[in-house]
């Protein structure tokens, strides 16, 4: 009988726990190795600490590292500083170079010096190469660990070459070609080699169209750039073109989920994204910044309401529509804002695409607003008995959602224009600007055409 996933992971847990309690390091680790590393993962996490000192007893550096590669570098660094200095320097030793990179970047600096000096001399040094790379570039994501082959060696030299570096390399189906002065100047496959003939040259069968990211690059745009491809890896040069490391597709998954989260986040207008861990204190730190800013521009609206006292007195009835009015424009300017983010954080819009946006986004709104208006018009007239007011309520509807649309394209286009991440034009910043415009639209015109109200 075939067993769920789950039943077999409550069923390992009680084994290894037994284990534990009994300190039967053979037979846990007998267990505890069988499973695939995400799994072991999980069960890793959700120990307490006690638990987790047996287990770094129980297994190797390199065993402890595969766990630690499995986790999320924002819940890793307790793990990390319960270890053993020592320990910890080893397993740190054994990653990736790239997520020993990443690890490191989320402790403390003195615990980085005390790491790196306790730390495997040749281990240090490539760690350290990357470490100064700034943070979300190609260099700070790229991995030192790859197969470079001289142009010069023959097909039979280069595997037996690949036998040899395979088991330290992160990657060994592409191999990149250099020349004595260490440039980049190929890549050949695994399948070239297989079926190339022993005694013929690389130079002869790599192929010299080679694409590469400069070690500036933002990292975002590599994203972008191995998704068009198609590329499993892809190799990081500086500016006169030196093969310094390549960046792996898993790496890359990485980076499109921490600039899917990132977005998310500012969407939502919180500076990071609450996780199910965080306490309450921590949730609202994060949430607090927004909602005070958001706050002030409220208090704006109803400055601007209170400005409309006079208009209100003389048609208490206006009062009702407010919501409906305000609303719509809010959730209309958020669609749009939605829209834009998305095309310019996945780099879809050259200039052209983005003025066929705007147009395509101000004909949007000129649709909707006439559709809602002229129902909207319809209804209040039925319920109200009242055709001007009905009019009017439709007209401001009409005028707000064009503007709306409009304003949730332009701002997130604009801050891009001015370099700045256009997430950062919010759904809640949207929405109150959204307020305020529509507020005036529709007490604006309420006041001049009010004797036709009375």
């Amino acid at each position: 009988m075939l067993l769920e996933n789950t039943d077999v992971n409550k069923s390992q847990w009680e084994d290894l726990h037994t284990y534990i309690d009994n300190d039967e390091m053979e037979p846990f680790r007998d267990e505890f190795l069988s499973m695939h590393p995400y799994d072991q993962s999980l069960f890793f996490e959700k120990q307490q600490e006690y638990v987790r000192q047996h287990i770094y007893t129980y297994l190797s550096p390199n065993e402890t590292a595969d766990i630690m590669e499995h986790i999320e570098l924002v819940d890793i660094k307790p793990f990390i500083t319960e270890m053993d200095p020592r320990f910890a320097a080893m397993v740190i030793g054994e990653m990736a170079t790239d997520d020993a990179v990443d690890i490191l970047n989320e402790l403390d600096k003195d615990v980085v010096v005390s790491l790196l000096t306790m730390m495997d001399a040749k281990d240090a040094d490539e760690i350290k190469e990357l470490l100064h790379y700034e943070e979300k570039t190609a260099g700070s994501i790229m991995t030192t660990e790859f197969v470079a082959v001289h142009q010069t060696k023959t097909v039979k030299d280069t595997m037996n070459f690949l036998k040899a570096e395979a088991p330290d390399a992160e990657t060994i189906y592409y191999l990149y070609v250099i020349d004595a002065d260490k440039h980049l100047v190929g890549v050949v496959s695994l399948r070239d080699l297989i079926v190339a003939e022993e005694d013929v040259r690389i130079s002869d069968v790599m192929n010299e169209n080679v694409f590469a990211v400069s070690v500036g690059k933002d990292q975002e745009e590599v994203s972008q750039m191995m998704r068009d491809y198609d590329f499993l890896a892809l190799p990081v040069v500086d500016f006169q073109h030196h093969l310094l490391g390549i960046i792996t597709f898993d790496d890359i998954l990485d980076v499109m989920d921490e600039e899917a989260t990132d977005d998310y986040s500012k969407l939502a207008g919180v500076t990071d994204t609450d996780r199910p861990q965080d306490g309450a204190f921590a949730a609202a730190k994060k949430r607090l910044p927004w909602l005070v800013i958001l706050s002030f521009l409220g208090m704006l609206t109803a400055s601007l309401i209170n400005q409309f006292e006079k208009t209100l007195d003389q048609m208490a009835v206006l009062a009702i529509f407010i919501p409906l009015i305000a609303g719509m424009s809010g959730n209309t300017g958020t669609q749009a804002l939605a829209v834009a983010v998305r095309g310019l954080a996945t780099g879809n819009f050259s200039k052209e695409g983005k003025w066929k946006l705007i147009l395509r986004e101000a004909s949007t709104g000129m649709i909707t607003g006439a559709v809602c208006g002229t129902v909207i018009t319809a209804i209040v007239y039925v319920w109200q008995g009242d055709f001007f007011l009905g009019l009017l309520v439709g007209v401001s509807i009409m005028a707000t959602l064009i503007v709306a649309t409009l304003s949730g394209a332009l701002v997130p286009i604009f801050m891009d224009k001015l370099q700045i991440d256009p997430a950062v034009a919010s759904g809640p910043f949207i929405t109150t600007i959204n307020d305020i415009i529509s507020i005036l639209i529709y007490f604006g015109l309420a006041t001049a055409f009010m004797q036709l109200l009375i």
